[in-house]
């Protein structure tokens, strides 16, 4: 079976519900088709779920994703949503986003609980990982993404880790503009890549799904995707505007 390819539209917050559904309908009029090689995945707000789930029915093409949640499954935390809630609106959830981590502070041993419970509930994670502009101008960025991978999948059986999706994405690229070079999103892929095979097996390491996000645009989503060992996106900003989506959708 051919190895799928992943874009996954990252909403942050953006979009009341009226203007998720508008947007969905732009987005399924202009995306009027996606070929079965290709995994679609829209991720907006909580609050956009149910509405964005109603407004694809009858368009398979198109998978839902939640942008994060909370590892209990319900109690006293006030303001979050655990995976037992979302899982009957999403197949998809990112887990570990730059944000989350460096805006909110979530650490390694969150994200690892994160992880679990979003498989426990039968969801697929996606992983982010990534180096800040100090670790990568100190030499530090595979150190840095390996370690992130063996803490944030220390929870996990090996049979889970062929459920999940890891998304390579430079902390100093998300949301300012500045993308990394092919050269270097390929280096970083073929760091976890190794780290796979290392720890786990090639086997796990040649199957997995590498994504790569930051500053994806129309005009260097492309350069990314022509990476051998690239199997997708994470679009953060473009996500929301739709022709610029399509255009992204349209180049793998």
């Amino acid at each position: 079976m051919a190895r799928k390819t992943y874009i996954v539209g990252n909403w942050k917050m953006h979009c009341r519900p009226s203007e998720a559904s508008l947007l969905v309908g732009r987005l399924v009029k202009e995306i009027k088709r996606v070929p079965a090689s290709v995994e679609v995945v829209l991720c907006p707000p909580v609050l956009d779920l149910v509405t964005v789930r109603a407004e694809l029915r009858g368009h398979d093409r198109f998978k839902l994703g939640a942008q994060n949640i909370y590892p209990a499954d319900e109690g006293a935390y006030t303001g979050e949503t655990s995976a037992a809630m979302v899982k009957d609106l999403v197949k998809y959830v990112v887990v570990g986003h730059s944000e989350r981590r460096h805006t909110f502070g979530e650490r390694d041993g969150l994200i690892a609980q994160k992880m679990a419970a979003v498989l426990r509930h039968g969801m697929t994670p996606i992983l982010c990982v990534g180096e800040t502009g100090h670790e990568r101008t100190s030499g530090h960025a595979g150190q840095v993404v390996s370690d992130q991978l063996e803490s944030d999948l220390t929870l996990l059986t090996e049979a889970e880790l062929h459920d999940i999706i890891i998304a390579y994405e430079p902390v100093w690229a998300i949301g300012t503009g500045e993308s990394a070079s092919a050269q270097d999103a390929a280096e970083m892929l073929e760091v976890i890549r190794t780290w796979f095979s290392v720890k786990h097996s090639l086997v796990l390491a040649d199957s997995l799904p590498l994504l790569y996000g930051g500053s994806v645009k129309t005009d260097n989503a492309k350069q990314y995707l022509d990476i051998q060992i690239c199997h997708g996106l994470l679009v953060g900003g473009a996500s929301v505007n739709y022709r610029e989506f399509a255009a992204i959708v349209d180049a793998v």
